[in-house]
This record gives C-alpha cells, structure tokens and sequence, in this order.
C-alpha cells in the first residue's frame, strides 16, 4: 500500500506519475529548453488540477489556483502563473511529450488490469475494439480542423482492450479523416480480435489483419456480393440463423480479400433486428463471434465517459498543438484514475473516485482512508452506462 505523508490529494495521485519517465519524455523533445521558472512538469500539474477539478476554461483553471496560492508549493507548482504563461506554452511545447507520457501510464494501467476480463467470451486471446468520436468546434476559431464547409470537428481515433477498457492506441486528426485510414497506423498483433463496425469495413485493409495472423469482427453491409461456399447447421434457439463459409464475388473485392471469410446472420432477440457479421475465425461459436461485437459498445461507453467526466468538448487553445495537449492530459487523467483506483484497492468506480477527488483535492488525509469510509452523496451514477470492470 501507497503511504502519506501529508500531502493533499492532488499531490498524491501526481505521485504516480513516475518523474524520470517524465523527465525523459521532456528532455527527448528538448521541452524545457529556455524555460527557467514554468517546467512541462508544472505545465502538466495545471492542465491535471483543471481535469480533476472540472474548470471550464484556462482563465478558470488560473483563478482557481490564485485562490489557493498558499498551497501552489505543495502541489509542487510553485508561485502563481499568469494565464498567458500556461497558454504559450500549451502553444510551443511539442504535444508528443504529454502523448509519450500518456502511452506509458496506459502501458502500467495494462500490467495492473492484465488478468482482468468482463467478457462474456472466456477468452486467452487480447480483443480490441477500434472507432471514432468526433468533437464539434468553431471552424472559424479551429481553421485546422476542418470537417465540412461550414462545421469544423477533431477526431480522437482510439484502440480500447475490451478486458480491460484501458486504452492501446490513440491519435488525435482533423475530423476529416475517415476512420479507416487509421488501420494502417495499427500495428496488429497475432491472435488477436480486432472489432470494428461497417465504417472500417475496406477488403485490403481488413486483409492487413489477417496477414498479421490476427482476427476481425465486423458487420457487413447490405450491398455485399458474396457466394457461399458452405454453410453450418443453423441454431435458430441461439439466434443463429445462418453460419456460412463464403468468398466475394467483385473483382476488386476478390483482388483485395482473396481468401473465404465467414459471413454469420444472427437475430437479436433483445433489440428484435436481424445483424450480418463477417470475420476471418472459424473456430469460435457463432454466438461467441456476436457476443463479442456485443462488446464494441464499451468503446461508445469510453468515450461517453470522456466527454461527460473530462474536459476534451471544449478547448482551452486554439492551435493543433494546444488541443491535443490537452486532450491528451485528459487521457492521463483517465488512466491515472484507473490506476489509483487498483494500486490503493479502491472498490468505487472511476466516476466516484473522480468526483470525490474533485472536491477533496485539498484534503491530506491518506487517499485509501478517503474512500474506505465512502462519502454518502446521490451521486448520479448511470449504472447501465458506465463501465462495469471499474
């Protein structure tokens, strides 16, 4: 067990950032260079302290912590800072650094949560879902984040292991990037499942993952030119109503994907809607193979969670660089989250431990005595909502 000593909150869940990784991540892009009192460490202590404590903006973020200039020592910011200081640096210090960063915490949160699962599918094999979310801005004030004519948006592209809902891949583009463009930055890994919805459904892409020896589930659209090759009994009292072995019929499509894939028609009793599944496994049951799409929903839990706990809807800079530090800061946060929550044994889910947090940040009692005596509070937890293994 972590110990206290007497340090607030905020300070003790900054701790678990380790400070030579950090450092390294620094000194590897040079972030520091010419800057002698505002550090990317402390850059980074404000842009978390606005996260966690819900500020609406950088001005917010700044007066929040000018209210509290007695304690600035002890979170280990220092003095005071000027609103433009944070923001010119969110401007010129290069966005790797805190992507870097980023990566390597979810890289602890995975060895944490390894041999957890809340899969229905008991499974050895890693499965990841891939998509998209788009977040709307001014196209006026975001003029590299173009969308459409008149809308401007940025998309955050991400990898979720559906074990453990911590995040594999993530990049951050202009929303006028198609999701499936982001395949090819995707390095797969043999063995796994990789479940994508129709939006990623590209024959030669699709084919890169099963060169890789790995595995996809997708649905298939209804335009698609297929024979069947052979075909399963169908188990209509599981919801199977075809389980077929088939090859594609179009040319390109053939020269694209040129081996038989399995195409499975499954009837979901509880939405009363037929799904067309596609996929190059052939070994798991038909019903395993949905329940796993099943399962993509965890990545639209991902990002609901995000963008109702985290402040990545609206931005605090304007530039490329400004918006995917902060993006990126709110990763950090999440996954900082989850991993406090299993290195102090914490039984709460990721949505408590984030608002008690927010409103004890100042506190100095040891984090694990926080939430061993849970605040009593109506907090409005979505049950069916929120993500189950946290």
């Amino acid at each position: 067990m972590l110990m206290n000593q007497g340090k607030y909150i905020f300070s003790q869940l900054m701790d678990l950032v380790s400070h030579k990784v950090f450092n390294a991540c620094v000194n590897r892009y040079k972030g520091d260079f010419k800057s002698k009192q505002f550090s990317c460490w402390k850059q980074f202590l404000c842009m978390a302290f606005g996260q966690l404590t819900h500020r609406e903006s950088l001005s917010d973020t700044i007066v929040c912590l000018r209210a509290n200039a007695g304690k600035l020592y002890h979170l280990g910011i220092g003095q005071a800072i000027a609103k433009s200081t944070l923001s010119n640096a969110n401007e010129s210090r290069d966005c790797r650094i805190f992507s870097e960063v980023a990566m390597i915490l979810i890289e602890e949160a995975k060895s944490l949560y390894l041999m957890e699962s809340d899969l229905e599918v008991d499974l050895k094999n890693n499965v990841f879902a891939i998509d998209a979310t788009v977040i709307d801005v001014c196209l006026s004030a975001f003029s590299w984040a173009k969308f459409r004519t008149t809308k401007g948006g940025i998309k955050v592209h991400v990898q979720l292991d559906l074990k453990t809902a911590i995040p594999e891949f993530v990049q951050i583009t202009p929303a006028s990037i198609h999701e499936v463009n982001i395949l090819d930055n995707i390095i797969f890994q043999p063995d796994s499942f990789y479940v994508v919805d129709r939006g990623y459904t590209d024959f030669g892409r699709l084919y890169n993952i099963h060169k890789a020896k790995a595995f996809f589930i997708t649905r298939a659209k209804d335009n698609l030119n297929f024979s069947r090759v052979s075909s399963l009994p169908s188990k209509k009292l599981d919801g199977v109503m075809c389980d077929q072995t088939i090859r594609l019929n179009g040319y390109y499509a053939l020269k694209d994907f040129p081996v038989r894939m399995r195409r499975i028609k499954f009837y979901d009793a509880e939405n009363d809607r037929v799904l067309v599944f596609l996929s190059n496994n052939f070994d798991l049951k038909a019903t395993e193979i949905a329940q796993l799409y099943k399962h993509r929903w965890k990545i639209e839990l991902f990002f609901k969670w995000i963008k109702q706990h985290l402040k990545i809807k609206s931005f605090w800079g304007r530039s490329e660089n400004a918006v995917k530090i902060q993006i990126w800061i709110a990763i950090s946060i999440y996954v900082l989250i989850a991993i406090a929550k299993k290195k102090f044994q914490l039984k709460q889910s990721l949505y408590e431990i984030i608002q008690v947090v927010s409103i004890c940040i100042f506190d100095k009692v040891p984090l694990h005595e926080l939430f061993a005596k849970p605040i009593l509070q109506n907090f409005k937890e979505q049950n069916d909502n929120q993500l189950k293994m946290f």
